[in-house]
């Protein structure tokens, strides 16, 4: 396809958006950056520009490579934009010291230990 695309038209073909007015709204609420600049909804996207969306709390950088209007399937969407996003740090959850059953309520000592275990000195 040539010439342009409106953004939330392009964010709901390469599937980053269930519905078409879910993209609309994003970019009304200025989660969507192209060239790092905030963009409205009928903003055109032209292959080579860099698009910043911002899901879940956590920003993607896509590339776009190719235009399309009309949604399609996951496959053919992945290759219409090249992913830029940097990694997502990994959240360590600290082990929760587990007792035997049966062995009772924690002594003094064994309370101390599951607390520091838990980082609460």
């Amino acid at each position: 396809m040539t010439g342009s695309v409106r953004i939330d038209a392009w964010l709901w073909a390469v599937r980053l958006y269930k519905t078409r007015s879910e993209a609309t709204a994003a970019c009304r609420a200025g989660h969507v950056r192209l060239d790092g600049n905030p963009v409205k909804a009928a903003q055109p996207v032209v292959p080579g520009a860099t698009v910043r969306v911002r899901q879940h709390g956590f920003d993607r950088t896509l590339e776009v490579t190719r235009l399309i209007a009309k949604r399609v399937g996951a496959p053919v969407a992945a290759q219409c934009y090249i992913d830029h996003t940097p990694e997502r740090p990994r959240v360590t959850i600290p082990q929760v010291p587990v007792r035997d059953r049966g062995a009772g309520r924690p002594t003094k000592k064994d309370r101390r230990e599951m607390e520091r275990l838990r980082g609460r000195d």
